[in-house]
């Protein structure tokens, strides 16, 4: 079984990745592989980068993927949408696919359900239950995920020990 986590917020270290680690955690362990996109820099612009294409690959066969953005303009960071563009519609996800964005506010909760779930959906990614939504300001109290944990637990949990049989 793998996990990965993407993250698109173009400051490395964020919160939106300490978010990411602990979804990924709370939900399968602590993840094969953590790509943190503000690291990778100019080479998501070069469609012939090797380490991108691997880091595509590897994401697009991990049983458990976990993406998160930070909210920008209502939808999650172009940073992000240059590492989706990557991806094969249909196909370029193999697993699970949790959206998660963390905003300023509860007036866009609905954005990783509108913007980033589709996406995931569209590459072949399935979604368990609804996407998270943290507030920025609590990203670091993990009462405000345990409600969304304790939804899809189960589900991933099964998933996963079907993926590994």
């Amino acid at each position: 079984m793998s996990v990965a986590v993407v993250v698109g917020n173009p400051k490395p270290a964020s919160r939106t990745l300490a978010a990411a680690r602990h979804v990924a955690r709370e939900l399968a362990g602590e993840p094969d592989l953590v790509v943190d996109l503000a690291t990778v820099g100019p080479a998501l612009l070069d469609w012939s980068d090797p380490g991108v294409g691997d880091l595509v690959a590897q994401v697009g066969a991990a049983d458990l993927v976990v993406v998160a953005s930070p909210t920008y303009k209502t939808s999650y960071t172009g940073l992000l949408k240059l590492f989706l563009d990557r991806f094969a519609a249909g196909t370029g996800l193999s697993g699970l696919a949790v959206p998660l964005m963390l905003g300023g506010g509860p007036a866009h909760a609905l954005a990783p359900e509108h913007s980033l779930r589709p996406i995931l959906t569209e590459l072949g990614g399935t979604v368990p239950g609804r996407a998270l939504y943290v507030l920025d300001s609590a990203h670091d109290d993990a009462a405000s995920y345990q409600d969304w944990l304790d939804a899809v637990r189960p589900f991933v949990s099964s998933y996963l020990k079907g993926r590994a049989a």
